[in-house]
């Protein structure tokens, strides 16, 4: 009877040791959650014969607690065995790729996780199988054997083996895998019971061999081995595949996953951290750094001179617009004095050194018997460190970004003033027209190159890098430029437009492009280009509608002066110049109010907004060494633009939208006075001014806007407008009255 005890305890039944119901046990864990039998039924099914009458009630009692132990370890060796079979590659690449989903997906299922968490189990059984050996070589020594000495054998694996069987049930019935298990395994650890402690702790080790391994993998090399989509970070194409009902060509799927890792798509949305499979006690900020590091490394190992952001079209078009530039200033055609990384090689970028510094730092944390989290944080913390030095050494040393931070600052933030203050006078009589759908790019391509020649010397290389747009015109607006996009000139008439939508008028939808060659696209990214654009766009409108106050003011000064020489001249018959002039007086002091409001705010964004962050991202760009905290500060900088210029304020955007919109109305109205006075539609541009001013003023002075990042300069702004009070009081009467009558535009200045 002992002996048979001893092979029920290593999961051999027979006429002693019964299986209540073997046939379930054994049936697919999938099946048997289907069927209901899942959390609550998890106890043994190993019985004694009911036959066995010599057996006392006690002895009955202890031997099935015994043989239990024999159940839990046939299923635990089962769960090993399954888990450790390799059988399952050779018939995955046999099968036809048509055969049955459902048995296909049965097939070539696996897991590495699970694979080596069953390699801590085999160890654990393998410590209960020689615990069980030696039960038997203490009852063949003894010569009276007794039950006693196989329960005193056994005694510790009553805390072990069913724990570690409930365990292997939910792992096999919720089909958990990767991160998951590592997070289920981490849960189980905190118990009160030390030998069950330290055996999930030992199989959360095995678990951990594979997840560094995979983090050795991306760190060290740049390259993602997740074949069964366990790892926490994942290529972006996988979440879409996972629903793909077609299957394709295995080869044919490698090429494509090969094109797609040597274009800056993988930088950009190549991967991403999956929650699904990220581990509790790994902090996302973690996961992220990692998620950096590997990016990073594979730029460093792989660089990719050839890559390019623009489409197909845009890169055509800018070449041509550089061409016809270069040609036409008599320069080359090519960029000079840029840096050349076609010979650039993978040491240059990561010496190996750094690499065995990564793979040293990795090594050390696999190797520990215990997983600690502040060790872990701090080692990927270091790694993130160095390759985000090395990154910015690529992108910051050798690829000159201070010089392309100056060159968009100089042309996207009109920093390069008289360039295009020279650019608006060559175009101003092209812009009175509406533009034309098949040509308004290349209509503003001569002015554009004339303003080029007269302001912008040989010695400004990033030059041949910028390009004029028609955005609603001359190409089709990416994902990334939406927010640009603005309506058709045929569109602009239509009053059932809301005021958001409204151009003000067909050339609103001017932009540049800026060429980005490898590796600043890192850094350049289109969303980064499409928040320039738009700072582009605001502030072109702006300096137009300047130049068209000021234009205007110019030639009614000329007008006036040669209408006095006539005046003094003939005093007789200057009795009509003088009457002109008299009525003229409100216009001009309109005028004067438009261009007060316009100019102060186009000094507010041109000093106190862009000069400003400019001056904080220099600091930060000389005292950085991280690509990361470079890209934030760009980031930061780029958000204090939009934020301080109100562009991200719907109400205010609107607004100032509309104030640009009636100057330049009122500009084109009073230069068509002297032969077609039209005193209604002028006296209604006004009104509509001061109500907007007075509603931007009022909205500018909210104590939401008081709080805000953009306090500090915002008062500067404030009290420039509102320095004789004049903003003050009109904005307080027209609360008070509901409508601001257009006699109270006294005189402020």
């Amino acid at each position: 009877m002992l002996h048979e005890l001893l092979l029920a305890l290593l999961g051999f039944t027979g006429d002693f040791v019964l299986d209540a119901s073997p046939a379930r046990r054994r049936a697919a864990p999938q099946d048997a959650a289907a069927s209901g039998d899942g959390d609550g039924e998890v106890g043994s099914t190993f019985r004694l014969a009911p036959d066995l009458t010599f057996l006392q009630p006690s002895e009955r009692s202890a031997i099935e607690r015994l043989i239990s132990l024999g159940f839990y370890y046939r299923e635990l060796n089962r769960f090993a065995i399954e888990s450790r079979d390799l059988s399952w590659i050779q018939s995955s690449v046999e099968q036809s790729p048509h055969a049955d989903k459902t048995q296909k997906g049965k097939a070539i299922k696996g897991s590495v996780y699970r694979r080596a968490i069953a390699n801590g189990i085999t160890e654990i059984l393998s410590v209960y199988r020689s615990a069980v050996l030696q039960v038997e070589q203490n009852l063949l020594s003894d010569p009276l054997p007794i039950l006693a000495t196989v329960t005193h054998g056994l005694n510790k694996f009553d805390v072990l083996l069913p724990p570690l069987y409930e365990l292997v049930m939910e792992i096999e019935q919720k089909d958990i895998r990767g991160g998951q298990l590592l997070n289920l395994l981490h849960k189980r650890c905190h118990c009160g019971v030390p030998e069950l402690q330290s055996c999930i702790q030992r199989l959360l080790w095995h678990g951990h061999q594979v997840m560094f391994n995979q983090l050795t993998s991306w760190m060290v090399y740049g390259i993602l081995q997740d074949e069964y989509s366990e790892f926490f970070i994942r290529r972006q194409d996988d979440r879409d595949g996972e629903n793909d009902s077609s299957q394709r060509d295995v080869s044919d799927k490698f090429m494509q996953k090969l094109a797609k890792d040597t274009s800056l798509a993988s930088w950009h949305t190549g991967f991403h951290v999956s929650l699904d499979m990220l581990p509790e006690y790994i902090h996302m900020r973690v996961a992220e750094s990692i998620l950096f590091a590997g990016k990073a490394i594979r730029v460093l190992r792989n660089p990719s001179p050839g890559a390019t952001l623009q489409e197909p079209v845009s890169q055509s078009q800018n070449s041509k617009g550089s061409q016809r530039m270069q040609s036409f200033i008599g320069g080359s055609g090519a960029p000079k004095d840029l840096p050349n990384f076609s010979n650039i090689s993978a040491e240059e970028l990561l010496p190996q050194a750094e690499a065995d510094r990564i793979d040293a730092m990795l090594k050390e944390l696999k190797h520990s018997s215990e997983f600690h989290k502040r060790l872990f944080e701090s080692a990927v913390g270091s790694i993130r460190t160095i390759a985000a030095n090395h990154l910015w050494q690529l992108v910051v040393v050798r690829a000159d970004l201070n010089g392309h931070l100056k060159a968009l600052k100089d042309y996207f933030l009109l920093a390069k003033g008289d360039f295009f203050q020279c650019f608006l006078e060559e175009s101003r009589q092209l812009m009175r027209l509406p533009p034309r759908q098949s040509t308004a790019e290349a209509d503003l391509m001569i002015p554009f190159q004339l303003a080029a020649l007269k302001t912008i010397g040989e010695e400004d290389k990033y030059f041949t890098r910028v390009s004029l747009r028609m955005l609603s015109y001359g190409m089709k607006s990416s994902t990334s430029q939406k927010d640009l996009q603005k309506p058709n000139a045929s569109e602009l008439p239509s009053q059932g437009k809301a005021a958001s939508e409204l151009a003000l008028d067909g050339w609103d939808s001017i932009a540049l492009e800026y060429s980005v060659d490898w590796p600043l696209q890192l850094f350049f990214t289109p969303d980064v280009l499409s928040k320039y654009r738009k700072v582009f766009q605001y502030l072109i409108r702006l300096k137009r509608t300047q130049m068209e106050l000021e234009k205007s003011w110019a030639a009614v000064m000329h007008k006036d002066h040669a209408d006095f020489s006539d005046y003094c001249k003939d005093r007789k018959n200057g009795s009509a110049t003088q009457l002109r002039r008299q009525r003229s007086k409100p216009l001009w002091r309109v005028r004067e109010h438009m261009a007060f409001l316009i100019r102060n705010l186009q000094f507010y964004i041109q000093v106190d907004v862009i000069e400003s962050q400019w001056n904080v991202l220099q600091s930060h760009v000389q005292d950085s060494h991280d690509f990361t905290e470079l890209v934030s500060f760009h980031q930061e900088y780029l958000s204090a633009l939009v934020s301080q210029s109100f562009l991200d304020i719907g109400s205010v955007s609107r607004i100032l939208d509309s104030i640009m919109k009636l100057c330049l109305q009122f500009c084109w109205s009073i230069e068509q006075y002297e032969t077609r006075p039209n005193i209604s539609e002028i006296d209604h541009i006004t009104e509509e001014f001061n109500k907007k001013s007075n509603s931007l003023y009022t909205i500018l002075r909210s104590s939401r806007l008081a709080g805000s990042q953009r306090a500090p300069f915002l008062r500067q702004f404030l009290m420039r407008l509102n320095f004789n009070l004049f903003f003050e009081t009109t904005a307080r009467g027209v609360m008070n009255s509901g409508r601001l009558r257009p006699s109270t535009a006294g005189a402020q200045l």
